[in-house]
């Protein structure tokens, strides 16, 4: 059996008087350990799809499941305990409070759990020395560079010890220098930890880490294989009836690749993109889907005072 397993998962929202489908009959199995990267244009239904993944949701319709767990099937606090144990959130913009420490970032999730203080910050320094910030514990994110930022927001997820990490844009915030270190850790997460590692990006580069590219469009899984530009067209509902393949996205005449100091490839097919010369940057933005708050995660910082000096209270 699959350890998440996805069966014509349908999810819809309400937004005023019109219904947002944003799942439409999806399928989707992934095995314990495998690394899965989620491409697909803005509105494919990646953000839903991560937040089912992770139990922050359930589908209207269809079935999903983790290790055996039909969501459908468990209540609020269940669900909140099994994200809280077994699946790891990594943001783009990093979520980290400006206020604490790195050490006591990563204890965040750990408080949650009702783990002791000595134990938890016992284990922020491991996890902080394990992603290379043994000397970072006590910076503050201020004092810390985009790239051992998002290091210690890795570490916070891992702060349970979960089988499930889910990464959303992970190095959208990075450079390709810095953005490489924490693409070799989410790896090694999987290779060495055994963990499922699951990438939403747009980044083709940050997708190369995966055993597997997942394409979504227009709430489906479109394509799914190794390589990005060599995936094979997924027979779906709701797939459009030419089952159109990976590099033909959005109707698209080129596809550029923008890098922080602007356009570094340009072509018609994603993986067949020849180099270009540009000091222009790719202005083009993202419109965010529908969901709803997370809660639970171990990020939530509205319902939880924590005093930088040691102290936890709950509001």
């Amino acid at each position: 059996m699959p350890f998440l397993d996805m069966k014509g998962v349908t999810k819809e929202y309400k937004l005023g008087k019109t219904i947002v489908r944003a799942l439409r009959g999806l399928d989707l199995e992934i095995q314990s350990g495998e690394i899965v990267a989620i491409m697909g244009p803005s509105g494919s239904g990646k953000s839903t799809l991560m937040h089912i993944l992770g139990a922050l949701d359930t589908p209207t319709a269809g079935s999903a499941t983790i290790d055996g767990q039909n969501l459908q099937e468990l209540k609020e606090r269940q669900l909140v305990t099994l994200r809280g144990k077994r699946v790891g959130f990594v943001f783009q913009t990093f979520n980290l409070i400006q206020t604490l420490s790195a050490q006591r970032n990563v204890e965040l999730p750990m408080i949650f759990q009702g783990v002791r203080r000595s134990a938890r910050a016992r284990r922020a320094r491991e996890l902080l020395e394990k992603v290379g910030l043994a000397d970072r514990v006590r910076h503050k994110p201020s004092e810390l560079s985009g790239g051992e930022r998002q290091r210690v927001a890795i570490a916070r997820a891992l702060a349970n010890d979960p089988e499930i990490v889910l990464a959303d844009e992970p190095t959208g915030n990075l450079d390709t220098e810095t953005g490489g270190p924490v693409l070799a850790l989410l790896k090694e997460l999987s290779v060495r930890d055994g963990k499922t590692v699951i990438l939403v990006t747009h980044d083709p580069d940050a997708a190369e880490i995966a055993d597997r590219i997942v394409r979504l469009r227009d709430g489906c899984v479109s394509t799914s294989g190794r390589h990005v530009g060599e995936e094979t067209a997924v027979s779906s509902p709701g797939q459009d009836a030419e089952g159109r393949a990976v590099s033909e996205e959005a109707n698209a005449s080129s596809l550029d690749e923008s890098t922080p100091d602007g356009v570094s490839t340009s072509g018609r097919h994603v993986g067949e993109k020849a180099k270009a010369s540009s000091s222009g940057f790719d202005d083009r933005s993202e419109q965010p889907e529908a969901h709803p708050p997370v809660e639970g995660s171990g990020t939530e910082t509205s319902t939880l005072r924590v005093n930088p000096e040691g102290g936890d209270t709950n509001a």
